[in-house]
């Protein structure tokens, strides 16, 4: 199901059967006849609209996390290699932001820096690091200390090629599930902002579809609830995701399947 969501995002431009701002027909058409799905309070087709918003909620869910993974392993493997007063004053600086209420720093950051593309990104991003940090400094503690890595120190590696090349890959498994939600967070974390009119006002999303239509809702169901079950499903294909890679990178369950078997 993700494929195919993917999928229909890259071809958007070439599957959308309109220009999701072009005003084609008469506001508040309901699904059936010219257009499939109906349109929208100004007469734009909804199908269109929910196929470009697919690249916009998918496009900012991957940059963000992206962006958080890169913030959060990096402070986190800091932490937990140097320990002492590193992971003391880089633990500090983490529980700063865990804190801070998420969704309203993201609300703050937005506002600050005006709605965009840009900014949307950022501020998911510096809301949804934290967990990634901690869950990678407890990796490296753990590893620091392992006979591979004592090894590496006796053939004369420095503490960066160590940590790079020997400590990072064994700590990856479970920071590539965490990074998997982190994706649906950020998905719906943009979908909410773009709710509240803070998202680019130039770019089409499953949550400015949903924002836009809140005062149609019992005239026009359909505006709110077809791009909810977009959000929905492409979520739960994500945490059906993590979960999956998070069972495969953990080695306890492959092994009881394989006496299982």
């Amino acid at each position: 199901m993700l494929s195919l969501i993917a999928l229909v995002a890259l071809l958007a431009p070439w599957i959308a059967p309109h220009d999701p701002w072009a005003l084609l027909g008469q506001p508040l058409a309901p699904p059936g006849g010219d257009f499939a799905l109906g349109t929208d309070l100004l007469g734009r087709d909804l199908l269109s609209g929910l196929i470009h918003g697919a690249r916009v909620s998918l496009l900012i869910g991957l940059a963000s996390s992206s962006c958080a993974l890169l913030i959060g392993v990096g402070v986190g493997a800091l932490a937990g290699y140097f320990g002492g007063m590193v992971d003391r004053v880089l633990m500090r600086f983490t529980e700063f932001f865990q804190v801070i209420p998420a969704f309203l720093f993201a609300i703050l950051l937005v506002a600050i820096m005006r709605p965009g593309l840009k900014s949307v990104i950022i501020a998911v991003a510096l809301v949804t690091w934290p967990p990634v940090a901690r869950l990678v400094r407890s990796e490296f503690l753990v590893l620091r200390s392992r006979e591979f890595v004592e090894a590496a120190r006796s053939l004369g590696l420095g503490h960066w090629q160590i940590m790079v090349r020997e400590i990072l890959p064994n700590a990856l498994p479970p920071v590539i599930a965490v990074g998997s939600l982190m994706v649906a967070t950020a998905i719906l974390t943009e979908s909410s902002l773009s709710f509240l009119g803070l998202a680019d006002p130039n770019l089409i999303s499953w949550g400015y579809i949903i924002g836009s239509s809140r005062s149609v809702f019992r005239d026009a169901w359909w505006l709110s609830v077809l791009p909810g079950l977009c959000l929905f499903i492409t979520v739960l294909s994500i945490n059906l995701l993590a979960d999956g890679l998070g069972d495969a990178g953990n080695p306890l369950l492959r092994s009881g399947r394989n006496t299982a078997a």
